[in-house]
């Protein structure tokens, strides 16, 4: 298998078992449009990036939440890496907590459109 092969299959791997099929969802929605841009996002940010060591996924999925609800401007995203915290071991209360703490440093309108979508993740895992 050629290196990008690898870094694909490893890639695909690890976005199936962080984000499941809300990730899987994702990927598919880029299928027809752009293509390279799904592929990119397997190799590089989950083949490449995701598979580094020294930090757990669930590290790695808390970091994300974190980064993503401080952008503000990224909530379908939000939404598939809070199923992905959830996924690799994150409690709930440990994502509200990270929620929370982006109160301090993104502002109190990033921390309830966090807590928004985190509702929301909830309610589709609860159904």
């Amino acid at each position: 298998m050629t290196e990008i092969g690898e870094r694909y299959e490893r890639g695909w791997n690890l976005l199936k078992t962080i984000d499941g099929e809300a990730g899987e969802r994702v990927i598919a929605s880029l299928r027809d449009v752009a293509p390279d841009l799904a592929s990119y996002i397997i190799e590089f940010g989950f083949g490449d990036v995701y598979a580094r060591g020294v930090l757990s996924l669930k590290e790695r999925e808390i970091a994300t939440v974190a980064a993503l609800t401080a952008l503000g401007n990224a909530q379908p995203q939000l939404k598939v890496h809070l199923h992905g915290a959830l996924n690799v071991g994150c409690s709930r209360e440990e994502v509200v907590e990270v929620l929370i703490q982006m109160a301090v440093y993104a502002g109190f309108p990033a921390a309830l459109n966090g807590i928004a979508a985190l509702r929301d993740v909830l309610a589709e895992r609860d159904a």
